[in-house]
Protein backbone atom coordinates (compact mmCIF):
# COMPACT_ATOMS: atom_id res chain seq x y z
CA UNK A 1 0.00 0.00 0.00
CA UNK A 2 1.16 3.59 -1.10
CA UNK A 3 0.00 6.78 0.26
CA UNK A 4 -0.04 9.71 -2.33
CA UNK A 5 -0.46 13.15 -1.26
CA UNK A 6 -1.62 16.13 -3.54
CA UNK A 7 -1.31 19.50 -2.04
CA UNK A 8 -3.30 22.42 -3.07
CA UNK A 9 -3.62 25.80 -2.70
CA UNK A 10 -6.90 26.91 -3.99
CA UNK A 11 -8.11 30.81 -3.39
CA UNK A 12 -11.69 31.47 -1.65
CA UNK A 13 -13.11 32.33 -4.40
CA UNK A 14 -12.36 28.94 -6.18
CA UNK A 15 -12.98 26.85 -3.10
CA UNK A 16 -16.37 26.31 -3.45
CA UNK A 17 -15.46 25.02 -6.96
CA UNK A 18 -12.63 22.63 -5.53
CA UNK A 19 -14.61 21.20 -2.88
CA UNK A 20 -17.59 20.51 -5.68
CA UNK A 21 -14.96 19.06 -8.34
CA UNK A 22 -13.39 16.56 -5.30
CA UNK A 23 -16.55 15.05 -3.90
CA UNK A 24 -17.47 13.99 -7.88
CA UNK A 25 -14.32 12.91 -8.44
CA UNK A 26 -14.26 11.35 -4.75
CA UNK A 27 -16.89 8.69 -6.53
CA UNK A 28 -15.31 7.52 -9.46
CA UNK A 29 -12.12 7.03 -6.57
CA UNK A 30 -14.37 4.78 -4.39
CA UNK A 31 -15.08 2.75 -7.54
CA UNK A 32 -11.66 2.12 -8.83
CA UNK A 33 -10.53 -0.85 -7.39
CA UNK A 34 -7.14 0.11 -6.85
CA UNK A 35 -8.14 2.83 -4.42
CA UNK A 36 -8.51 1.46 -0.80
CA UNK A 37 -9.76 5.15 0.79
CA UNK A 38 -8.93 8.57 -0.09
CA UNK A 39 -9.58 12.20 1.78
CA UNK A 40 -9.85 15.95 0.93
CA UNK A 41 -8.93 17.99 3.69
CA UNK A 42 -8.66 21.62 4.16
CA UNK A 43 -6.24 23.92 6.14
CA UNK A 44 -7.45 25.36 9.39
CA UNK A 45 -5.05 27.95 9.87
CA UNK A 46 -4.71 28.53 6.25
CA UNK A 47 -7.91 27.70 4.45
CA UNK A 48 -6.31 28.18 0.59
CA UNK A 49 -4.22 25.18 1.23
CA UNK A 50 -6.06 21.31 0.97
CA UNK A 51 -4.21 18.38 1.20
CA UNK A 52 -5.68 15.23 -0.86
CA UNK A 53 -4.91 11.91 0.59
CA UNK A 54 -5.62 8.33 -1.33
CA UNK A 55 -4.64 5.14 -0.16
CA UNK A 56 -3.68 2.81 -3.48
CA UNK A 57 -2.82 -0.69 -3.55
CA UNK A 58 0.74 -0.19 -5.15
CA UNK A 59 2.29 2.79 -7.15
CA UNK A 60 1.37 0.50 -10.18
CA UNK A 61 -2.15 -0.19 -9.23
CA UNK A 62 -2.56 4.09 -9.25
CA UNK A 63 -0.15 4.10 -12.54
CA UNK A 64 -0.61 1.18 -14.75
CA UNK A 65 -4.55 0.51 -13.05
CA UNK A 66 -6.51 3.53 -12.48
CA UNK A 67 -4.33 6.19 -15.06
CA UNK A 68 -5.17 3.90 -18.04
CA UNK A 69 -8.77 3.27 -17.15
CA UNK A 70 -11.36 4.48 -18.82
CA UNK A 71 -12.69 6.22 -15.32
CA UNK A 72 -9.56 8.26 -15.43
CA UNK A 73 -10.44 10.22 -18.07
CA UNK A 74 -13.47 11.20 -16.06
CA UNK A 75 -11.86 11.93 -12.90
CA UNK A 76 -8.94 14.35 -14.59
CA UNK A 77 -11.86 16.04 -16.35
CA UNK A 78 -13.12 16.87 -12.87
CA UNK A 79 -9.55 17.79 -11.70
CA UNK A 80 -7.60 19.18 -14.34
CA UNK A 81 -8.84 22.93 -13.52
CA UNK A 82 -6.80 22.67 -10.94
CA UNK A 83 -3.70 21.49 -12.17
CA UNK A 84 -1.43 24.61 -11.90
CA UNK A 85 -2.61 25.13 -7.90
CA UNK A 86 -0.94 21.63 -7.03
CA UNK A 87 2.14 22.23 -5.05
CA UNK A 88 3.07 18.38 -4.44
CA UNK A 89 2.00 15.04 -5.63
CA UNK A 90 4.03 12.54 -4.27
CA UNK A 91 3.46 9.23 -3.35
CA UNK A 92 4.79 7.60 -0.05
CA UNK A 93 5.14 4.70 2.29
CA UNK A 94 3.67 4.43 5.39
CA UNK A 95 6.42 3.45 8.25
CA UNK A 96 3.69 3.42 11.13
CA UNK A 97 -0.40 4.13 11.75
CA UNK A 98 -2.02 4.34 15.27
Amino acid sequence: MVVEYIRYVIPAERAAEFEAAYRRAGAILTADEHCLRHEISRGVENPDHYVVRIEWDSVEGHEQGFRRSAAFGDFFGLVKPFFDAIEEMTHYAPISAA
